[in-house]
């Protein structure tokens, strides 16, 4: 980390709703935020007051309506909590938009990065329009948005327009039992409406998205055509130039690749391509959207701001739900450059293509969105039991997030590979103490995930050109998986992560093994293991100066948590070499890293804590590395160290939590949340991660979820969307019947 289901019936879902996570909150007036450069100008301060008060006037008529039909209950405490940014379609780190404000109305949609990358719905109910999302056009007010919930796949949004309540859902269906279905880029937005007043209404919606989901650079030349597809009006937009694979960094939007915009051929659905004013302004006074597409291509994507807009007319809404459901789907074509060979992603190893996608996301859709609100119910219950609200809380908010901080591509053998993106970091490509602290959602849902993580990191250290005995950092930088970039690269050993990296992998090989029941991916690469494990025997305990995943802090020698580190990587070997039945060595090895625990007890000892560095006196530091002792079953450590480690922690903590060590106050999320397992005491676990979920809900920095920030304020220190997020699961894989409930199920199986 730089500076540097089983499958349940939807009965489940209604019985765990009442612990799915909701960021909710109450907003009348519909303040702006940011108005980015727009045709249409920034939005009005708020809602005219007539609005207000026939809003004010709804509520009766709607509190009983939500009786009839309720959302999900939610206790205030979750009621209450906000989130940084809400994911609205998250499938990889090119195609990742997102709400930076509370209120769909006060900001554009953004990229990740923060490059706007326009979306925009209104609803139209009696011939009076309203804003869903956008800022434009200016004059239009907003809907009154009186909740926004976010579960593991899905951000709904709930709004109370004129005489209509509107429901819209975001829907990405990362459903890790699928993985042809998880590798599809392909979101749904969907628009429930109903009568408030128990009376017939003539409604419409309409939704937009700019050409700034497909440029790096709105001066970039943009076109637009349509796509034939059976029974369905489809759109779509890319630039001229498609440059494949020819960039890579991390400040980087796509630039090759068509987005697809996808709605059914019905009575009542319109679809075009017009300047954004045009499309808006249309259906904003009552009109109909231009009757063809804008024939004046290519042109800049800023150059009257070209919009593939979509309209839907609602004669009728009554009391009973209406829906209408637009699909967004985005083909890269070649997503993944590894070892000069392009590769394709996952859904398209067959033979597939964008109409394929499409058709495919359209089929599915039903059983989708069912199968996606099981897994949202499963997937929380769990993270109740394990952690109670707050650990659901930030669990459901980093679930997309993780996963979209990765790209699923097909090898050359047509395996899955799943590549991470070290997102506004560095821009690595597969780093490996990225997918360390990633791994314990993949650990959970999918194993076959995490082994996607690792072939290439094996293949790459295996290979002639990675010349070291200690492991290899990274690939290269997003999306060139060509060699590792970081510190000296091939060439040197100047800045590298020597421990940390070996001791990363060979404790991941061994967590893979558990989660899988067998050694086989260990076996493929046993010299690599053999390799590492006698690196870390010869130099792990006392580590030289060098650097850890903690990086930003620089360079430490004799770094305690990192010697940790290096004695459970020795365990976990021995218990790879116990279970290969090569017992003699494995008994070895166990009693290595049993001296190498004992020796760490008496060096690090510092009172009643142990210390940063073993040359440290009068520091500390957390120590989250030692899970895996309890996680794997290896008994190196005796409970009184973690008890100890949790008390003195208590006394450290700041307003938002327990820094990273004594140095600086700032901390790391996902650390912390492992530091918060260390001794299975509920109590601990509450103490440490309660101030992580107050961080989110009070930071000033509206960005998806940083894992670096200030326990003194609450501000972001740097990082965000990232994916090692994913290791806010670490709780789940304690619980053993918990674990085997997801293998079971088929839920790491891949296809």
């Amino acid at each position: 980390m730089k500076p540097i289901l089983p499958q349940r019936s939807i009965a489940i879902f209604a019985t765990a709703l009442p612990t799915i996570l909701a960021l909710g909150a109450s907003f009348v007036a519909c303040s702006s935020t940011d108005s980015p450069a727009r045709s249409n100008g920034p939005q009005d301060s708020g809602n005219p007051p007539a609005l207000d008060a026939a809003n004010n006037a709804l509520d009766g008529a709607n509190d009983a309506l939500e009786a009839e039909a309720p959302p999900p209950f939610m206790p205030p405490a979750i009621q209450a909590w906000r989130a940084p940014a809400y994911p609205l379609v998250a499938s990889d780190p090119y195609f990742s938009i997102w709400s930076f404000s509370d209120n769909l109305c006060q900001s554009w949609p953004r990229h990740w990065t923060g490059a706007t990358q326009a979306l925009q719905s209104m609803v139209r109910v009696d011939g009076r329009s309203f804003r869903l999302m956008g800022l434009a056009p200016n004059g239009v007010p907003c809907a009154t948005q009186t909740s926004v919930k976010v579960t593991p796949t899905r951000t709904v949004y709930e709004f109370i327009a004129a005489s209509v309540n509107v429901r819209l859902t975001f829907l990405t269906p990362r459903l890790t039992d699928d993985l042809d279905v998880f590798s599809r880029s392909a979101s749904y937005v969907t628009w429930d409406v109903r009568a408030n007043d128990g009376k017939s209404h003539e409604v419409a919606v309409y939704f937009d998205n700019s050409a700034e989901s497909v440029v790096d650079s709105v001066s970039q030349q943009v076109t637009w055509d349509t796509v034939a597809v059976d029974g369905m009006l489809v759109r779509r937009m890319g630039t001229v130039e498609q440059p494949v694979l020819q960039k890579k960094g991390d400040n980087l939007r796509i630039d090759w690749g068509y987005l697809h915009q996808a709605v059914p051929a019905a009575a009542g659905v319109k679809q075009v391509v017009a300047a954004d004013v045009d499309a808006r302004n249309a259906f904003a006074a009552n009109q109909e959207l231009p009757s063809s597409d804008d024939a004046r291509k290519p042109r800049a994507a800023n150059d009257a701001w070209p919009v593939m807009a979509s309209t839907f007319a609602l004669p009728g809404v009554g009391s009973d739900w209406t829906s209408r459901t637009l699909i967004l789907a985005y083909d890269d074509e070649y997503s993944i450059e590894s070892m000069g060979t392009r590769l394709r992603p996952y859904w398209r190893r067959n033979g597939a293509g964008a109409v394929d996608l499409v058709k495919a996301a359209q089929s599915d859709y039903g059983a989708l969105r069912a199968r996606s609100e099981a897994f949202d119910a499963a997937l929380v219950e769990d993270l109740e039991r394990a952690g109670g609200p707050n650990l659901v809380r930030i669990g459901a908010l980093a679930y997309r997030q993780a996963m979209a901080a990765h790209k699923l591509v097909a090898g050359t053998d047509g395996k899955p590979l799943f590549f991470s993106k070290e997102n506004f970091s560095n821009g690595c490509i597969a780093t490996v103490d990225v997918t360390y602290p990633s791994a314990p959602l993949y650990l959970l849902l999918n194993p076959t995930l995490l082994e996607g993580m690792l072939a290439p990191i094996a293949d790459y250290a295996a290979s002639a050109r990675w010349k070291f005995d200690f492991a290899p950092h990274d690939l290269g930088t997003y999306p060139i998986a060509n060699g590792q970039v970081y510190g000296g690269g091939e060439t040197s050993e100047e800045n590298q992560m020597p421990v940390e990296e070996s001791a990363n992998l060979v404790l991941l090989f061994a967590a893979l093994a558990k989660a899988q029941g067998n050694t086989d991916f260990a076996t493929r690469h046993w010299n690599l293991l053999v390799k590492w494990s006698a690196y870390l025997e010869k130099t792990g305990f006392d580590p030289g100066s060098q650097l850890c995943t903690d990086d930003f802090a620089g360079h430490l020698a004799h770094n305690v948590n990192l010697s940790a580190k290096a004695i459970v990587a020795l365990g976990a070997y021995a218990q790879l070499l116990d279970a290969r039945k090569m017992t003699e060595e494995a008994a070895r090895v166990r009693g290595v890293a049993k001296e190498f625990a004992a020796k760490w007890l008496e060096q690090s000892k510092d009172g009643d804590h142990t210390r940063l560095a073993f040359d440290k006196p009068g520091t500390w530091s957390q120590k989250y590395n030692l899970v895996w002792d309890r996680i794997l079953g290896l008994g190196l450590f005796p409970d009184s160290v973690a008890q100890k480690e949790l008390a003195y922690a208590r006394t450290r903590m700041l307003g938002y939590g327990l820094p990273l060590d004594n140095r600086e106050v700032y901390t790391k999320l996902d650390w912390t949340i492992w530091t918060a397992t260390l001794t299975g005491n509920r109590a601990d676990f509450d103490t440490l991660v309660a101030p992580v979920a107050q961080f989110l809900n009070d930071t000033p920095d509206r960005v998806p979820m940083s894992d670096w920030y200030m326990t003194s304020d609450g501000h972001q220190r740097g990082f965000q969307a990232r994916s090692v997020v994913g290791g806010v699961f670490i709780p789940l894989l304690y619980d053993g019947p918990t674990w085997q409930k997801w293998r079971q199920g088929g839920a790491h199986g891949g296809n």
